[in-house]
């Protein structure tokens, strides 16, 4: 697959100023809901209407949709706003119904997306369709398992194709319920800048009073779209209540969010911002140095390891670097959750060392 402007033709038919907007509730409840929720979505920057129909949980015994009943209110929806509607779709099956019932756009969930298999069986039920297909990063940072959802589908001859950032999965406790990990979005855009890109700030933060947040980092980072999850009811709703917002708080959302231009090409601005960037690069060329400074030291700990036949691992040792670094961090203005980030990754990059010197004969 490679980088075209062809990719964003179906962003461009839609004619629609920056951002694209799909909104509408996690699930379909009922039809009375689907409705009222989509004709107060009418009078909006909403363009494509959402609403789960499929759930699929991660336990056994919650709420997993209405299923192929809720396609009809999806259509009764469509004819009554002309709002495009969006469903996400986990196999063949679902793709039939989807098409059957005139969905304009289909999603891949996250969880979907990890199962090449299940992915496959979708591009093959969709092989040749004009419908638009956007495909949910999977649960787990894993870009090439992301990219390569979107080439089945793009080798099934789909070319309405685009990605949406909902966060990944992890084990530490954060303020996100999916931690963003912009960094692996931003690098799947730089592989392929022109496929559309879609932020949905409601599975990142699980949390409203985080979303216009989210959303604006977003388009900060000149991302296409947000899919942001919307009910008339939020705190009644069947499922995700708490990431949910009223069709009112969107509407104030998307009014508060700043749109910025890509780049100022005025002299000043580029003289100014080209001095900056030559200092973060003395910068960085800096901390690359102290970085391989300190695994020099890493070394030497591991050889005083080896030879006193200690573990490498000291749990003691390495809570105190993590509070003592917190604490320092506080004072140069760098969160918490930065911090513990990137000193897990030099932990680990240490015990590497360490492990290569102790376990070499």
């Amino acid at each position: 697959m490679e980088n075209s402007i062809e990719m964003r033709g179906w962003l461009n038919e839609l004619g629609h100023q920056k951002p694209l907007v799909i909104a509408g509730p996690c699930s379909a409840e009922t039809e009375e809901q689907v409705l009222d929720i989509a004709r107060q979505l009418k009078k909006s920057q909403v363009s494509i209407y959402r609403a789960g129909i499929w759930k699929p949980r991660t336990r056994p015994g919650g709420f997993e949709g209405v299923g192929a009943i809720g396609l009809e209110w999806l259509r009764k929806a469509k004819a009554e706003t002309g709002l495009l509607m969006a469903v996400e779709v986990a196999n063949a099956n679902h793709v039939k119904l989807a098409l059957e019932n005139d969905i304009d756009v289909l999603w891949i969930g996250a969880r979907t997306t990890v199962n090449p298999f299940a992915v496959q069986e979708i591009a093959d039920a969709l092989t040749g369709t004009d419908k638009i297909v956007l495909v949910k990063n999977p649960v787990n940072p894993d870009l090439a398992l992301w990219l390569g959802g979107v080439e089945r589908l793009y080798n099934a001859g789909i070319k309405n194709l685009g990605v949406v950032h909902r966060g990944f999965s992890t084990y530490q406790k954060t303020k996100y319920r999916n931690i963003p990990e912009w960094q692996l979005a931003i690098e799947l855009h730089e592989k392929y800048p022109d496929l559309p890109i879609l932020c949905d700030p409601s599975h990142i933060t699980g949390r409203r009073d985080m979303i216009q947040q989210v959303s604006q980092q977003a388009l900060d980072l000149n991302y296409d779209g947000l899919m942001i999850e919307t009910h008339n009811n939020p705190d009644k709703a069947w499922s995700d209540a708490a990431q949910q917002v009223t069709p009112e708080k969107l509407k104030e959302i998307l009014g508060n969010l700043v749109i910025r231009k890509k780049t100022d090409e005025t002299p000043a601005f580029n003289s100014e911002i080209e001095k900056l960037r030559l200092e973060i690069d003395e910068y960085d060329t800096r901390l690359v140095k102290i970085l391989g400074d300190r695994m020099r030291i890493a070394d030497i700990i591991g050889e005083l390891k080896k030879h006193n036949n200690v573990a490498i691992l000291q749990t003691k040792r390495w809570k105190e670097v993590q509070e003592k670094i917190v604490c320092e961090g506080k004072q140069q203005k760098l969160s918490e959750e930065f911090l513990l980030q990137l000193f897990r990754a030099i932990h680990q990059e240490s015990i590497e060392h360490q492990e290569k010197i102790i376990n070499n004969p």
